[in-house]
């Protein structure tokens, strides 16, 4: 399928989607938490050197958690930690790894407990896709895509919920995910990965129920990050258009939400899918891609 063909807006319009929330606005920007909300919490966020990883652990080390972050880019999580010291004044704990190893797995969550004595917070932010249309995808792009968005968020699941059943603690998981009840065309490969994940948190939420382990997920939906760069401008500019109130949404959006998951208002939450999408779920569709020529723009995006 051929998408059809749009102006490439100019980089200095100021309604060219962004690239993520400015650094300077993450350690200033208002939260409707008070300060101490997380205070003496951990939370482990994966992904952490970007987007909405980055935004989360930014609020959560401003409401007095202590932060741990990893990633696959030493450079992305050193530039967090950094930012987080300036604006906090609080030493984060990052690491360089992949989600998709369950050795690293189990050496980061054994290192995170020796450096703060246990989780209490496990955010799944991990993740990554391409935009291409399914039956183009190579047998290494379908694994690279299920392997880090499913298996990595199971091993990363798993090894925590282990450590909260030896120590009869309290645990907590949120996981970002995506909408994906009515599909999600040019990105099967995440969408399948994502599904995933939403019924197996939905079945740990009952499973893990016995540890007082807590399991949900958030749906997002057309969030500015640094992720974006991997969509073509042409199809960026129209992924506003497929939520009724026309805007995009920003990791500071998710990164309250998590933080509310993260604290005590959320104690009887639990095997839900939150979504934050500006009501794109009972409106259009987002063409990662670009809209193929044979669907109207009529209706949709």
């Amino acid at each position: 399928m051929t998408a059809k063909a749009h102006v490439r807006p100019d980089a200095n319009d100021p309604t060219r989607p962004k690239r993520g929330v400015p650094e300077a606005e993450l350690a200033t920007r208002e939260s409707v938490f008070r300060p101490d909300l997380l205070a003496g919490k951990t939370l482990l966020i994966s992904g952490g050197g970007s987007g909405m990883g980055k935004a989360t652990a930014m609020l959560a080390s401003r409401l007095g958690a202590n932060v741990a972050i990893c990633g696959r880019k030493p450079e992305k999580l050193e530039a967090t930690a950094r930012l987080i010291k300036d604006a906090t004044g609080k030493d984060i704990f990052t690491a360089s790894m992949s989600i998709r190893e369950p050795e690293a797995v189990e050496q980061l969550i054994g290192d995170v407990h020796d450096r703060f004595g246990g989780i209490d917070t496990l955010v799944n932010n991990a993740g990554g896709q391409f935009p291409q249309d399914a039956i183009e995808f190579s047998r290494k792009g379908w694994l690279a895509v299920i392997d880090t968005n499913l298996n990595g968020s199971w091993w990363m699941m798993q090894e925590a919920a282990k450590r909260w059943r030896e120590a009869g603690t309290p645990g907590n998981i949120v996981n970002i995910v995506a909408n994906v009840e009515r599909g999600m065309p040019q990105a099967a490969h995440t969408c399948a990965a994502r599904a995933g994940v939403i019924y197996l948190s939905k079945t740990l939420a009952t499973e893990w129920a016995p540890f007082n382990i807590r399991v949900n997920c958030i749906g997002p939906g057309v969030i500015e990050t640094e992720g974006f760069a991997v969509y073509p401008e042409e199809a960026l500019v129209r992924f506003h258009k497929a939520n009724p109130m026309k805007i995009r949404g920003n990791a500071w959006d998710v990164a309250e939400q998590i933080a509310y998951l993260a604290s005590p208002a959320a104690r009887f939450i639990n095997g839900d899918l939150i979504i934050i999408d500006g009501g794109q779920a009972q409106w259009g569709v987002v063409w990662p891609g670009g809209m193929p020529d044979y669907f109207s723009e009529d209706g949709a995006a």
